[in-house]
C-alpha cells in the first residue's frame, strides 16, 4: 500500500477509516461495553471500522502492521456483529486507532503500545496515547493528585503493609495491573489472615501491592465519572457493592445507580483533567467512594452505555466528535 501524510489521505476519503483493538468482540456483553458503543457511533457516521485483536499486530522492518477486518455491527443481542474483507496493512494507513484492550496490564500489554507508538510515529493518531498508557497506571496515577486521594501505600514489604493496617484498622489491598475488582481484598486488624494475604499478594516481596485506608462510603456507591479530553459528563455512575461484598464493581456484582457529579466530584475532575489533556488521555474514567479519588482507568474505561440509558446521553457521539475534531486538525 502506498503510504500518504495525514492531511493528504483524509482530503481524498469521504469517511475516516478507524481501527479498533480489542478483546474478541464474540465474548463482550453489548449492554455494557462502552467500546461497543463506540463503534455503534462511528458506524451511524459513516466511518470505515477496521477490527484487530491483540494477536494481529506485528511489527517488520520498523513498521507497524496489522491483519484487519472490516466491521459491521448492529445493536441486537443475538448477532450483533459481522465481519467483512480481511487486510493486511500498515497501521499507519488509518486515521485513528482506538486502543480498547482490556488489562491485564502486562508485558504483553506494554509490548502492544510499543507497535501502537511505531504506528503514531507514522502518521496514525492513536487514542489513549501509547505512551500514557504505558505511563499512567491505573492504580499508582492516583499518586499524582495526593490532594484527592485517601491515605495510600505502594510497596512490597510485607512489614509495612502490616504497619499501615494497624495504623488504620481497615485497608483495602490491590494489585497494580488487574481490572474489575480481581484480586482485590478488604483486610482488617483483627483479621486472623492477613499474614497469608499480605504474602500472597506481595509474592514474598516481589511484587508491588497498593493499600488504601477503606473509605465506608463504599455502600452508597463506588463512583465512575467518564472525562473526554478532560472535561466530565455531568453524571456518575454509582456502582453499589453486592450484599456481603466489598468490591462495588459491576463485574464483581455491584449495581449501577446514576448520580449527578456533586461539587467535590467536579472539584476531582479539575484536578485531573488538565493532565488527562497534557498526555493524550482522550477517553479515561475516574473511580471516586465518598470524597476520594480511588483509581483513574485509562485502558478501557466503561459505563458509558449504563449512563445513556438512564439519562438519554450519547456519550460515545461526544468522543467521537472530539475525534473528528482533533483528526481533522492532524493534532
Amino acid at each position: 500500500m502506498q503510504d500518504f501524510p495525514r492531511h493528504s489521505l483524509l482530503a481524498t476519503r469521504h469517511c475516516i477509516e478507524i481501527g479498533v483493538v480489542m478483546d474478541p468482540i464474540a465474548t463482550i456483553q453489548i449492554e455494557k461495553d462502552t467500546t461497543f458503543a463506540m463503534l455503534l457511533a462511528a458506524q451511524a457516521r459513516g466511518w470505515n471500522i477496521h477490527y484487530m485483536e491483540q494477536g494481529d499486530l506485528y511489527l517488520r522492518d520498523g513498521r507497524a502492521y496489522a491483519r484487519m477486518r472490516a466491521l459491521r455491527v448492529a445493536d441486537k443481542a443475538r448477532h450483533w456483529f459481522d465481519f467483512g474483507a480481511e487486510t493486511t496493512q500498515p497501521l499507519a494507513a488509518l486515521d485513528v486507532i482506538l486502543m480498547r484492550k482490556d488489562p491485564p496490564f502486562d508485558m504483553e500489554y506494554v509490548y502492544t503500545t510499543y507497535l501502537l507508538e511505531r504506528a503514531e510515529a507514522e502518521g496514525a493518531w492513536v487514542v489513549n496515547k501509547p505512551r500514557a498508557l504505558r505511563d499512567c497506571n491505573e492504580k499508582l496515577f492516583t499518586s499524582w493528585f495526593p490532594q484527592c486521594t485517601p491515605s495510600t501505600l505502594v510497596t512490597r514489604d510485607a512489614r509495612q503493609l502490616r504497619d499501615f493496617l494497624h495504623e488504620h484498622g481497615d485497608i483495602i489491598l490491590k494489585p497494580l495491573g488487574a481490572m474489575g475488582g480481581s484480586s482485590v481484598f478488604r483486610v482488617r486488624a483483627e483479621d486472623p489472615n492477613i499474614n497469608v494475604i499480605v504474602e500472597t499478594m506481595a509474592g514474598e516481596g516481589k511484587r508491588f501491592v497498593m493499600a488504601q485506608r477503606y473509605i465506608p462510603e463504599v455502600s452508597e456507591g463506588d463512583k465512575r465519572i467518564l472525562l473526554i479530553n478532560g472535561e466530565p459528563v455531568p453524571y456518575a455512575l454509582a456502582r453499589i457493592p453486592a450484599p456481603g461484598e466489598t468490591r462495588a464493581n459491576l463485574a464483581a456484582g455491584g449495581k449501577g445507580v446514576g448520580a449527578p457529579l456533586t461539587a467535590r466530584d467536579r472539584w476531582i475532575c479539575e484536578q485531573v483533567g488538565p493532565a488527562l489533556r497534557e498526555r493524550g488521555l482522550l477517553f479515561a474514567g475516574l473511580d471516586v467512594i465518598g470524597d476520594y479519588l480511588t483509581e483513574i482507568n485509562v485502558t478501557s474505561p466503561t459505563c458509558a452505555r449504563e449512563l445513556d440509558a438512564l439519562y438519554g446521553l450519547n456519550i460515545a457521539e461526544q468522543f467521537l466528535d472530539c475525534v473528528e475534531k482533533q483528526v481533522a486538525s492532524g493534532e
